[in-house]
């Protein structure tokens, strides 16, 4: 099998250490220079500081519905991962790629840029447009800012969105929705012998956990399924939880991190309004007995909503198509997908390179053969928009 043609551009978007805490930039303007040199306007929807950057461009006609292909340019930390060799530097191998991003998602964004001449080669009858975000990995923020412009670039709307995340290059139709929150409970300090006078925060942060944790258990058994999800049912996750400063010290502060993952037709909101209302209703009055400065405060820290398109979808079947599949699957790891659906009004669907088992990891790596099927189906999609 020949090299894919992406390997150069995978190897220079990986050199560029872009994860979510450092700014973009670098990268952005390697890949606008790459277009400009093209003859492809791009345009630029920045963060305040203009460090941050996201990229729109366009190839083809404007005045007619085309397809939107969907990545981000950032990526997860390095640190405290054991690689046998240097992250931010393409090592090809065994027929795979190492790098961080190569698997999510600068692989995909390699394929789509290096197919950028072939988009070039004939007209298109329907464009199509290339979206790369910043800030994914941390909630999805810098596509909100390219989302809230894309009515005044582009003065049609796109037909449906495809985004790139790893899936195997198998159709993926839907993904849950999630909302995280950090939750601080302050109480009261004291010495340790005096315990019954003060206001532990870490019990009743614990209490709370108890809370969202049951609420887990209840979707797990209750429902609602779809056995379509590698998980087939909504979920609670606590991560994180820090309070107190010495055995003998009752603890004033506590702070913990949580998540739900819910199935498209689950009322995210209504879950997260029922912790909301027990530590309310039911904590903060037993606190505020004995401190009536106690308090529980909720800071939400993410916020994703669903993709859910039908499998008969015009979008579904195109995809289908061109990747030679007859099958979708629905998976609970969320993408940018929901909100170009929710906020943009475009169909999305997640279809991409590599295996998200590999995302996150020391030694992260892509398949060339997953690369290759990549750029072939992209070239399929070309001459569709030829057609």
């Amino acid at each position: 099998m020949s090299s894919p043609r992406c390997l150069p551009i995978l190897e220079k978007l990986v050199s560029f250490d872009s994860v979510s805490r450092n700014p973009n930039r670098p990268l952005a303007e390697w890949v606008e220079a790459y277009l400009r040199d093209l003859g492809v306007e791009v345009q630029r929807i920045t963060d305040e500081t203009g460090n941050w950057v996201n990229l729109l461009a366009t190839v083809g006609p404007k005045d007619v519905p085309g397809y939107l292909l969907s990545g981000h340019t950032d990526v997860v930390p390095v640190e405290d991962q054991e690689w046998t060799s240097d992250p931010f530097r393409l090592r090809v191998e065994g027929g795979r790629a190492y790098g961080r991003g190569t698997t999510d998602m600068k692989g995909f964004d390699a394929c789509v840029l290096a197919l950028v001449p072939a988009m070039l080669e004939r007209p298109l009858a329907r464009p199509l447009h290339i979206a790369l975000s910043y800030d994914e990995e941390v909630g999805c923020r810098g596509v909100r800012r390219l989302i809230s412009e894309l009515d005044r670039l582009l003065p049609v709307k796109p037909l449906g969105v495809i985004v790139g995340e790893p899936t195997g290059m198998e159709v993926v139709i839907a993904h849950k929705a999630k909302q995280s929150y950090r939750t601080t409970v302050t109480g009261t300090a004291a010495h340790s012998s005096l315990a019954p006078k003060a206001v532990n925060a870490i019990e009743y942060a614990a209490e709370l956990v108890l809370r969202i944790r049951d609420i887990g258990r209840r979707m797990a058994t209750e429902g609602p399924f779809d056995r379509a999800f590698d998980v087939p049912h909504s979920t609670a996750h606590v991560g994180q939880i820090h309070g107190g400063t010495a055995l003998n010290i009752v603890p004033e502060l506590c702070w913990f991190e949580w998540e739900f993952r819910t199935l498209p037709e689950v009322d995210l909101a209504g879950l997260v309004a029922e912790v909301i209302d027990y530590a309310k209703t039911t904590l903060l009055p037993a606190m505020r007995e004995r401190a009536a400065g106690s308090a529980i405060h909720f800071e939400q820290l993410t916020e994703l909503p669903a993709v859910d398109i039908a499998p008969d979808h015009a979008l579904t079947q195109l995809v289908k198509r061109l990747t030679g599949r007859t099958d979708h699957k629905k998976v609970a790891y969320g993408t940018e997908g929901g909100l170009f659906r929710r906020d943009a009004g475009i169909p999305a669907i997640v279809c991409g390179p590599g295996n998200i088992e590999q995302a996150h990891k020391a030694d992260e790596y892509i398949e060339l053969a997953q690369l290759a099927a990549c750029e072939a189906f992209l070239a399929r999609l070309i001459d569709h928009c030829r057609a």
